[in-house]
């Protein structure tokens, strides 16, 4: 210590350390405009630091660690610019533009490439390979940001590339996106301890699991569940198939099977406090991984958390769960081209949680500022290949959500219902322009039930801004459902604008 003291004496150029950036300032790099826009690095213990971006100079102290912080009026959009930093060296970033910032993340859906979804995406294949000058990439582990070309397109997000490329043409201003995500990944590695710990709606689902939870009871069966996966992996190696997954560890209420929040920690933490508009979000497949907590109460904690560490009230859009499931409006459209077949309605009512599945993710966009991309009519499967739609319909969401567009961004959403004899009126939000049924020979998905909870297909007609329903089975009806399972090709609501309306029930039941 005082050999290092002593040596800064004498030699002070020793002692002091060329001023540095993150990766994420860069040449090519996008700023946020019309907020105010941290930049940050490190540079000598109590070196002055000044920071030069058009008609402003900021400037800052580092300090004892040597870090240093300034921020930049808002600024208006356009470009390019050069950014200078100025300390014992300068350090000058060319080509900066002001636009929009967006935040990529989640799981394999936001992780996969363009360059291999283009295979079976025409659209994503055309858009790939052209160049958008005015859009811009950065990933976790490259040196600084790309600008969008062929060459780097292919190597993007084949969802966040989309989204941003509708963005851009648009708003005709430049766009920055920042993609931190990886395949196969639950939400309970993309928060920290301390979001989780801090977020009271989260805690007051944990405390009631942990009521009734008994760990000691889970480890015996997880002891049990073991040993049968270790003979289905013999099994499976013996037949040179596929070996299952080993189970789950269990863990106390609220707890998690690794380190919670690594995820968050390596993607995420290295854009913060970086100025953006926004979040898009796909993940859920792999569920939360948070021992009692479900998709929706991890999501909220989520959501809180990283605008509280920001310091951002930024928009955040997710992508529906399950993906597909439903029919489309128009099977010509490019963006829907992909989207299940319209069906008849099954003999029997879909299982309980099959519903509860979809009705769990969708209840997030009741969080504020937050915005679902709806997917039932874009097509299915775990890994959808028409990513070129998915990321228009995200866009679509940001556009009138955010940039405040005169477009409809949702198809019919539940809002009210009223009983009315032996009839249930529903009324409707987001009916665009106005409410209408497609293919088949009448309106269907709708279930009703009375009070013996006991289901029945009902028989709908559309009334304005309402639907009414009703069956013959059911005298006296309680509450009703529609689209109520994990795919529903059956379940033909749209309002005119094209847009499928979303699954609901008006019921508390567990059946």
């Amino acid at each position: 210590m005082r050999l290092a003291l002593l040596l800064a004496l004498i030699f002070p150029a020793l002692a002091r350390a060329d001023v540095k950036l993150p990766p994420l300032f860069s040449n090519h790099m996008v700023l946020q405009r019309e907020l105010p826009v941290p930049i940050w690095g490190t540079a000598s213990p109590g070196e002055k630091v000044m920071v030069t971006f058009r008609e402003q100079t900021q400037s800052a102290e580092a300090d004892a660690k040597g870090n240093w912080k300034v921020k930049l009026a808002p600024l208006k959009a356009g470009g390019p610019d050069e950014l200078r930093i100025v300390a014992k060296n300068t350090v000058t970033l060319e080509d900066v533009l002001v636009g929009e910032v967006w935040v990529g993340s989640g799981q394999s859906n936001m992780a996969g490439l363009v360059r291999g979804y283009a295979l079976n995406d025409k659209v994503l294949k055309e858009l790939a390979g052209t160049s958008y000058p005015k859009l811009r990439f950065m990933k976790v582990g490259k040196p600084g940001w790309e600008v969008s070309t062929p060459v780097t397109n292919d190597s993007f997000s084949a969802l966040l590339f989309p989204f941003g490329v509708r963005l851009q043409q648009e708003l005709n201003i430049p766009v920055g996106l920042m993609l931190g995500a990886v395949g196969g990944t639950p939400s309970g590695y993309w928060l920290t301890e301390e979001m989780l710990a801090a977020d009271a709606p989260a805690q007051q689902v944990i405390k009631k699991f942990a009521a009734t939870y008994d760990l000691e009871d889970a480890k015996k069966k997880h002891e049990r569940a073991l040993a049968f996966w270790a003979k289905a992996v013999e099994k499976a190696k013996l037949e040179k198939a596929k070996a299952p997954n080993r189970p789950q560890t269990p863990t106390a209420a609220g707890g998690i099977d690794g380190k919670m929040g690594f995820l968050y920690e390596a993607h995420i933490k290295p854009f913060v406090p970086y100025a953006i508009r926004g979040v898009l979000w796909d993940q859920g497949e792999s569920g939360t991984r948070v021992t009692g907590v479900d998709q929706y109460t991890v999501m909220g904690a989520l959501i809180r958390g990283w605008r509280a560490v920001w310091g951002l009230d930024f928009a955040f859009i997710f992508v529906e769960k399950p993906s597909g499931g439903g029919p489309a409006w128009d099977y010509a459209d490019a963006v829907t081209d992909q989207a299940d077949k319209f069906a008849k309605l099954p003999e029997k009512q879909p299982f309980f949680a099959d519903g509860a599945y979809r009705e769990n993710h969708i209840r997030i966009m009741n969080y504020p500022n937050t915005g679902m991309a709806s997917t039932s009519d874009l097509g299915p499967g775990t890994h959808p290949t028409n990513k070129s739609g998915y990321g228009t319909r995200a866009s679509r969401v940001a556009l009138g959500m955010v940039y405040g567009k005169k477009i409809e961004i949702y198809g019919p959403i539940y809002e009210s219902h009223k009983i009315e004899g032996n009839k249930i009126r529903i009324e409707y939000k987001h009916v665009g322009q106005g409410l209408a049924f497609k293919h088949g020979e009448k309106l269907q998905g709708f279930a009703i039930a009375g009070a013996d909870q006991t289901f029945v297909w009902a028989d709908a007609v559309i009334d304005g801004s309402t639907v009414v329903v009703s069956s013959p089975k059911v005298s006296v009806p309680t509450a009703v459902r529609y689209a109520w399972a994990k795919a529903h090709p059956w379940a033909n609501l749209f309002n005119r604008d094209g847009l499928p309306a979303l699954a609901f029930r008006t019921d508390a039941w567990e059946k």
